[in-house]
């Protein structure tokens, strides 16, 4: 399976996956890209296979990817502080990859319902979701 994360600020959404995903999901090729050189290199540092940052390596590996994971923001342009561009959350959105996206509230986007989350909670049900298989169909 190959599983694409992408995470922009920090990364550390996007490093917490990457780790479990790891950990988790034997024999999975895990890319993660970063809208910049911090999420990049934090995903990288948590055992990602292979890394690349901004706006392109999101287009091209969406393509590429069986799953994409990471922050609902990947899919609303101009999210996460500006870093996602509409032309990455186009290419996320578009993808024929199946997209398991993990709800945050920040950055003038709510997600009803979502509260004060734990995020190790949310990791791991994404995790979950990857576990089962992309098979599954709409």
């Amino acid at each position: 399976m190959r599983i694409l994360v992408i995470d922009a600020q920090g990364g550390g959404i996007g490093r917490q996956l990457v780790a479990a995903i790891k950990e988790q999901i034997p024999g999975a090729m895990v890319t993660a890209v970063g809208t910049n050189s911090a999420a990049t290199a934090a995903m990288l540092k948590a055992g990602a296979d292979r890394a690349a940052t901004g706006e392109n390596a999101v287009i091209v590996n969406s393509r590429k990817a069986d799953a994409v994971v990471g922050p609902i923001g990947i899919v609303i342009a101009d999210a996460l502080l500006g870093e996602i561009t509409p032309a990455m959350a186009v290419a996320v959105a578009q993808c024929s990859a199946k997209r398991v996206l993990i709800p945050v509230s920040h950055c003038d986007n709510i997600v009803v319902g979502v509260g004060e989350t734990n995020y190790g909670r949310l990791i791991q049900e994404a995790v979950d979701e990857l576990r089962k298989g992309i098979d599954r169909t709409c």
